[in-house]
């Protein structure tokens, strides 16, 4: 499982550097090979290569209805691999769809990482608490 926010930096290739903590479980877990894609919020999904696969044979069996998703998510996925430095490069198209420019939020969310831009992170987390965003969680007690 992967958690917590770590703020980061793209090089001038687009090129972002796992942080150590992240990058061994993701070598012992999937031997650095990771997919990366876009999500409708504007960030980008991060997953180890097995986990994508399990989650890409379930979008392929939603409903022609859900087709909007279905191009979104898999439709914008590249599969990655660390490289010698535990480096991975973030193409132009998806750096660009997600608005990351230099300073990068890494968000461990479970089974997977989500990659914002910080400003646009924090406008939507104000934006859905504004709107009640909480309310789901009723029945969870921190």
């Amino acid at each position: 499982m992967f958690q917590g926010l770590t703020k980061l930096t793209l090089d001038a290739k687009g090129r972002l550097s796992v942080p150590a903590r992240h990058r061994d479980a993701l070598v012992a877990q999937c031997e650095g090979r990771l997919t990366l894609t876009r999500h409708p919020d504007g960030c980008l999904l991060l997953y180890p290569r097995p986990r994508w696969e399990h989650k890409r044979a379930e979008l392929v069996r939603l409903a022609h209805s859900r087709r909007v998703l279905q191009r979104i998510l898999i439709g914008s996925a590249v599969d990655l691999d660390l490289d010698s430095a535990g480096r991975i490069l973030i193409s132009p198209e998806l750096r660009t769809a997600a608005g990351l420019e230099r300073e990068v939020f890494l968000s461990g969310v479970g089974e997977h990482f989500e990659l914002w831009d910080p400003a646009r992170m924090e406008e939507l987390e104000k934006k859905q608490l504004a709107e009640g965003g909480l309310d789901a969680a009723d029945d969870f007690s921190v």
